[in-house]
């Protein structure tokens, strides 16, 4: 396989896919558990009968910390800050592109892909 050869990861890279097209989405099971990342399985009754739904536009932050000491591939990126929100059903862990002094529990934040500064 050549360097430019790249292996994707088809329920993870179609979820990426779909947030920078401006349609994210959760899955579903049968019983009602919502789940992120996008899996085979529900996690919570391990039903294989999982369906696509629309993600909520907006988010809430239900946390955050102040990363200073990063995996290697972060390396270059810190400090930054990571959150957890609450988009309806879900809840993502994610960087919180802002200011560490302008960020808040009960922010409303949305969800986007970004480079990261260590390796784009």
């Amino acid at each position: 396989m050549s360097d430019e050869e790249q292996i994707r990861d088809e329920g993870y890279d179609d979820f990426m896919d779909a947030i920078e097209d401006g349609e994210p989405y959760y899955v579903e099971c049968e019983n009602g558990h919502a789940s992120l990342p996008p899996r085979r399985l529900c996690p919570e009754c391990a039903s294989e009968d999982l369906h696509e739904q629309p993600l909520a536009e907006t988010g809430e932050l239900l946390t955050y910390n102040v990363t200073h000491v990063p995996t290697p591939a972060f390396a270059d990126d810190v400090p930054f800050v990571l959150g957890i929100a609450e988009f309806g059903d879900v809840r993502l862990t994610g960087q919180i592109r802002a200011e560490k002094e302008d960020v808040e529990v009960g922010d409303t934040v949305t969800i986007g892909t970004d480079e990261s500064e260590t390796d784009g």
